[in-house]
């Protein structure tokens, strides 16, 4: 017998690679991205690792050029989520049962699989479906989905190792169960990272899952999919089930064995499946746990001691890499007076600089966004913007999506603070700046945390300590990630435990302990060496 007390050391964040010109790696993906939109691939859903084809399908495209097709995907109908159900269950006696070591060397070994043998189709799969450039794709799709992994193991092996006293007379232990049931995963379009992390880090704890993925990430998520095989995930533990969301949690939610949702995307939905699970509760064989991370109204402050030429860079990668398409990617500035036109001018000059295409075109730093709908809405807070006398457009404002759904990175100045680009979530590439009179900072700190519903990320730009602490004291409850002279953008896994809370979500912080503590039922198991032998305690002795 293994005896060994085993603990996974913390590891090294995944290195970025940096994609030069003439490098290797730059020549694999390039080569890959060439196969990829060469090819028209079938994606079926995956049960009990099985494939399934339901002749019910759908197209993947790419935003920047939507009448290519990437992958054909067939999407479930009521059999088959039940079917998924039922594979969950089944696999989920021997999965718990397998030791938590031989769980984690399977993550670990889909880990090196993305470093190493995966790395530029799953890059390319999210740069061609996702509408991601080269480094948005390898931050996301490789580094972080690989940190993910190999982090989760270490945060694991703590949990694991907490053990209460004992004394003389008995053995006390902690059983970290995973939860009686499957676990329901709901995964968003923006990031491979949290389509892997969602699913991943549940099933690390001994649960297994029924998986929703968004469509329009269905060519990576696929190939995650394909990995996890690979690397020895037992059938059923992970259960790939792509179609209608209304129709996959229709049936879901009205199973008994529904233990928990793993969740990221909007706001309305999370909100529809809290108020179904809290109606069906009696159905339920315990009180399901809802994990979700949701919206946001991401802010960048300055102070007038903040450096205008660090701001502005802040400005300009914190609201457009991704086209803003990041939960975190900040959409609302407050910048003083006294530091507003140089600040303006810099960024107005990158803006200027910015290139805007197909992602195989490694100079392009902004793409399309990820779909026609997107593209309306975005384009219709621009238009508002546009018919306000309490705004004015600085930069872009345009879009054209008769070939891509591409919108220019916007830059919207208004005198309102309470203006509407001010506090509704657009999740495009739309940031809209308020210049406040720099007597007024602390009230307009109030001001910052008064205007969203959201409390997801937030920066302070200042060089002065007195001004960056009656910062981070006001807005202590505006933003779950803050950063102080940096993008409110670029969490990573072991350093910046990731979520947000009011209505960003129930902050249960990826990328640490936090969030797998979620996903456990820990029973106490006492062991009594020396059984009394009788009822009387000896006070009550003559």
């Amino acid at each position: 017998m293994n005896n060994a007390v085993f603990v996974f050391e913390n590891p090294q964040n995944e290195a970025i690679l940096p994609y030069m010109k003439g490098s290797k790696e730059r020549v694999e993906l390039e080569k890959e991205l060439k196969k990829q939109a060469s090819e028209k691939i079938e994606i079926p859903l995956i049960i009990g690792g099985k494939e399934i084809r339901t002749g019910k399908t759908g197209k993947v495209v790419m935003p920047h050029a939507h009448g290519h097709v990437l992958a054909e995907y067939h999407m479930a109908t009521d059999k088959e989520v039940q079917l998924a159900i039922k594979s969950a269950l089944e696999a989920k006696e021997c999965w718990m049962n397998l030791s938590w070591i031989d769980r984690s060397s399977i993550l670990l070994k889909a880990a090196d699989l993305l470093s190493t043998k995966y790395r530029y189709v799953i890059n390319a799969a999210t740069m061609l479906g996702q509408g991601k450039n080269v480094f948005q794709a390898e931050i996301d799709a490789a580094c972080e989905v690989i940190d993910y992994l190999r982090f989760n193991v270490h945060f694991a092996s703590l949990i694991y190792k907490e053990q209460p006293h004992s004394d003389n007379y008995s053995i006390n232990r902690l059983e970290y169960r995973p939860l009686e049931g499957f676990i329901y995963t709901i995964t968003p379009f923006n990031f491979t990272a949290i389509a892997s992390n969602l699913n991943t880090c549940v099933a690390l704890m001994g649960n297994t899952t029924v998986w929703k993925p968004a469509t329009t990430s269905l060519l990576s998520n696929y190939y995650l999919m394909k990995v996890f095989k690979e690397a020895g995930l037992p059938d059923g533990v992970i259960n790939f089930v792509p179609g209608s969301g209304s129709l996959i949690s229709d049936v879901v939610l009205n199973h008994k064995d529904m233990a928990g949702i793993h969740f990221t995307g909007s706001n309305q939905t999370f909100d529809h499946l809290w108020n179904e699970v809290t109606e069906k509760l009696h159905n339920y064989k315990s009180y399901p746990k809802l994990v979700g991370e949701t919206g946001g109204k991401d802010f960048i402050f300055a102070h007038s001691s903040a450096n205008p030429l660090e701001l502005a860079t802040a400005i300009v990668r914190g609201a457009f890499e991704y086209q803003g398409q990041k939960c975190s990617a900040a959409s609302r500035a407050y910048i003083p007076k006294s530091i507003w036109n140089e600040t303006k001018n810099i960024m107005l000059d990158m803006i200027s600089d910015i290139k805007m295409g197909d992602v195989r075109d490694l100079n392009n730093f902004v793409n399309a966004v990820i779909d026609e709908n997107s593209f309306d809405n975005i384009m219709s807070y621009i238009g508002k913007a546009k018919n306000s006398s309490e705004a004015k457009i600085l930069a872009g404002g345009t879009g054209d999506k008769r070939e891509g759904y591409f919108v220019k990175p916007t830059v919207i100045q208004t005198e309102n603070p309470h203006f509407l680009t001010m506090e509704e979530e657009i999740f495009g590439p739309v940031m809209t700046i308020y210049v406040y009179e720099d007597k007024n900072f602390e009230k307009t700190l109030e001001i910052c945390d008064q205007t969203s519903r959201y409390a997801l990320t937030g920066s302070i730009f200042s060089n002065d300590k007195y001004a960056m602490g009656i910062a981070c004291r006001k807005l202590r409850y505006s933003a779950g990630n803050f950063y102080i002279n940096d993008k409110p953008s670029g969490a990573m896994v072991g350093q910046q435990p990731f979520g947000g809370a009011r209505c960003s979500g129930t902050n249960d912080k990826a990328g640490s302990h936090l969030n797998l503590l979620r996903w456990i039922s820990p029973r106490t198991i006492k062991e009594t060496l020396l059984p009394a032998t009788d009822y009387k305690y000896p006070y009550m002795e003559k």
